[in-house]
């Protein structure tokens, strides 16, 4: 049985997750509602922040910390044992597919191999639920949301809506689902929290 998955996205009004200053503060203090087990990441989240991740003062593993498992059939990223050591997660997992490029012979990651050119999202929840993960929250800049939401395997949907219209990029999806409203709070400065379950 697959861990119960929640996507979380900080959005402007037109849809959009990048463009403005998103309240991370509140978006990471929102994020502990869950506990998580796996904080499940794709790698251009990561690439995104890695200039930030890199100056992050280094630190050790959190033991009580949930997993940090990061989608990324390329290995593109580079920085595990920066984001090991930012003390968030427990540990790190690489999740890679078979055509995925080969890593240094020396890489200590841990890996999930799954799916032929891309990563088998669908499988790798299943093997997570397995080894006894109950709960999966997605951070992502909105593809791997969308390609979940796309593959029926997202339960909740978390938005935190800024009140902004950035007026260009990509909306962050463009899968249709149906959701079930579950609770809003509007917090100062206008931005509001809306949660939604799958029906």
């Amino acid at each position: 049985m697959r861990p119960h998955v929640v996507a979380q996205v900080a959005v402007s009004l037109d849809g959009r997750t990048a463009g403005f200053d998103a309240d991370l503060a509140r978006y990471y203090a929102m994020a502990t509602l869950w506990q998580e087990d796996v904080t499940l990441v794709g790698a251009d989240t990561i690439l995104a922040q890695e200039g930030l991740l890199r100056a992050a003062p280094g630190g050790d593993s959190r033991a009580s910390g949930p997993l940090l498992a990061v989608v990324d059939s390329r290995a593109r990223v580079r920085s595990w044992e920066v984001l090991r050591g930012l003390g968030h997660w427990s540990d790190v997992l690489a999740l890679y597919a078979d055509q995925t490029p080969a890593r240094p012979p020396d890489a200590t990651t841990r890996e999930l191999v799954t799916g032929y050119e891309q990563v088998d999202l669908e499988e790798v929840l299943r093997l997570l639920g397995r080894r006894g993960a109950e709960v999966v929250r997605v951070e992502s800049g909105g593809a791997l949301i969308g390609v979940l939401l796309e593959l029926g395997l997202v339960d909740e949907l978390a938005l935190l809506v800024h009140p902004v219209i950035v007026g260009a990029g990509e909306p962050w999806c463009g899968a249709t689902v149906r959701f079930r409203h579950a609770g809003t709070e509007v917090f100062s400065g206008g931005i509001v929290w809306s949660r939604y379950c799958l029906d």
